[in-house]
């Protein structure tokens, strides 16, 4: 298994919210950084980490680190 640490941003267009492309970073401190970072020129933004099983390709739930501002509803459902 490893641990995949992600940032994602949303950008307000209109009434929606637009996910921008997943950013992947090396460490929980730098996903919570860049998430941070983000948080004043986003809509809204999440870090979070995700362990991955490589061999299987099976992923665990998402665990949330920071978010920021507007999320959609039901992001991780």
């Amino acid at each position: 298994m490893s641990t995949n640490y992600l940032v994602q941003g949303f950008t307000l267009r209109g009434t929606k919210l637009v996910a921008d492309v997943v950013r992947p970073c090396k460490t929980e401190a730098l996903a919570i950084s860049t998430a941070e970072r983000l948080g004043p020129i986003r809509a809204g933004v999440v870090a979070f980490s995700q362990e991955v099983d490589v061999e299987t390709d099976a992923y665990d739930t998402p665990v949330v680190l920071l978010e920021l501002g507007r999320l959609p509803p039901g992001l991780f459902d």
